[in-house]
């Protein structure tokens, strides 16, 4: 990008978050390319997730993601600990069970984020409830002691 100054002299700045993203994975690519391999073919779900949320907490990104990669990790460790070589990153990747555990695990992560909401929510609606069902028996243990006149005291109204 560039711009004037004061003097008529043409100044770049630079994007060095941009720039510092681009050397790390370049750098990545050429140490690990059979990591980044497994990680570009195992982790699509996550990045669809990320693209569909449009939520600010990505709750969905963070479902997904976190299941994905826990079914990525496994082969990603029987890569590292055994030949870290394109030939066995591919042989992962074309495992067919093993694209069905990667990408089983992503659906998981949606099903998480899917079911878990609605089952705090109902929950967190019947705790309300129970709390509110006390407060009223306790309202009238203290009218049935104290008379109806405490009741309206609090509201300002009066008989």
């Amino acid at each position: 990008m560039a711009s004037s100054d004061s003097d008529g002299k043409t100044t770049r700045k630079t994007n060095w978050k941009a720039l510092s993203l681009f050397v790390l994975i370049v750098g990545l690519i050429w140490i690990s390319l059979p990591t980044m391999l497994m990680v570009v073919v195992g982790m699509p779900p996550t990045f669809v997730a990320w693209i569909i949320d449009r939520s600010y907490q990505k709750s969905a990104t963070y479902c997904v993601a976190g299941m994905n990669f826990c079914g990525l990790f496994p082969y990603l460790m029987d890569l590292w600990m055994g030949v870290h070589s394109l030939k066995a990153a591919s042989a992962i990747v074309t495992d067919v069970f093993a694209l069905l555990v990667i990408y089983g695990a992503a659906a998981f992560g949606w099903m998480i984020y899917i079911t878990i909401p609605p089952v705090v929510g109902t929950f967190l609606t019947v705790m309300a409830q129970r709390r509110v069902a006390q407060l009223r028996t306790l309202q009238r243990q203290i009218v049935e002691e104290w008379g109806e006149s405490v009741a309206h005291s609090v509201t300002g109204q009066s008989h």
